[in-house]
């Protein structure tokens, strides 16, 4: 089969073509035929080598890749699904199974979903590595109906399925925004939008003077981000946090790989999807051999939505 891959890390051009053997699925396991990979932030800290103390017991190549949209073709024992379904799947690439970048990946059929009726390959597969990541940010905070959630990085494919799964949990959303996007951020359904920026803690405090109860901070700010928090309350990172918190604010770090088989959490993102509560967003497709192009361009900013490669 083809794949996208890399042998050693380093920048976008260490991605190349390869031919790899098709992978075999085992008990409780299907085979996908990838139509179209999502290219995520954690997909170039991949290649970059920023993950791999993780990877000692992946031998190369390393294939990047979280999210895969396409046709199960294979099925293993004890599996309900059937070659021809048409799902959205979710992988773990610093696992033995290896990343999305391929025509035919391996998953646990627990970490699979239907694609909603209407739904192309493309938007399908932008769907559930994001928006694990944000399900699971929210239930690490733990806010109840009413409460206040600050969100940064809203405009993002993570910040805004967090700003669409905390309006469909009855939250108040303060959400912060680049002039430009400030109409997508409120399409999305922040309820407060307040400017990006190194001074959005404090512009998130002009409005809400006591401090957001908690923040999911989707900019990666870090401790710069604990003034808008308020006493006692809570913030969640999708990075390692760095520095000291304070005023007895607790810090979650979320990983998004401990949700991949949480098959309750993947059929409420499906759910949402199919409702139309949860904006699938494509920026651009790319064939699959444009790899490296589609890694310069996430890494140099400004993208909305997610880029795809199609297999």
């Amino acid at each position: 089969m083809r794949a996208i891959g890399l042998t050693a890390f380093g920048g976008p051009d260490v991605l190349k073509t390869l031919d790899l053997p098709d992978p075999q699925p085992g008990p409780g396991e299907v085979r996908v035929r990838v139509r179209a990979a999502t290219v995520n932030p954690s997909d170039t800290a991949l290649r970059s080598g920023a993950f791999a103390q993780f990877m000692n017991d992946v031998q190369p190549p390393y294939i990047p890749g979280w999210d895969a949209a396409g046709e199960i073709d294979e099925v293993g024992e004890g599996v309900d699904w059937q070659v021809g379904d048409r799902v959205m799947a979710v992988v773990l690439p610093i696992g033995p199974n290896k990343g999305a970048y391929a025509e035919r990946i391996v998953a646990p059929a627990e970490s699979v979903a239907r694609i909603p009726e209407g739904v192309g390959y493309p938007a399908a597969s932008t769907l559930l590595m994001n928006g694990l990541t944000a399900r699971m940010t929210l239930d690490q905070l733990a806010l109840q109906p009413g409460q206040t959630l600050g969100v940064t990085g809203a405009a993002g494919s993570y910040g805004g399925y967090v700003v669409q799964l905390a309006k469909a949990d009855g939250l108040r959303v303060v959400a912060d925004a680049a002039p430009t996007d400030e109409p997508l951020v409120r399409q999305l359904g922040a309820d407060v939008i307040v400017e990006r920026g190194a001074d959005v803690a404090s512009r998130v405090r002009e409005q809400v003077p006591e401090g957001v109860d908690g923040l999911a901070d989707g900019a990666v700010l870090g401790a710069d981000a604990l003034p808008a928090v308020r006493d006692g309350g809570r913030l969640a990172q999708v990075r390692p946090f760095t520095g000291e918190t304070e005023r007895g604010i607790t810090v979650h770090s979320v990983f998004v790989g401990d949700y991949l088989t949480r098959q309750d959490k993947i059929a409420q993102l499906q759910r949402l999807a199919a409702d139309g509560a949860l904006t699938l967003r494509v920026a651009e497709t790319f064939p699959a051999e444009q790899a490296a192009e589609t890694h310069r361009r996430l890494e140099a900013g400004g993208v909305r939505g997610r880029l795809v490669l199609e297999f």
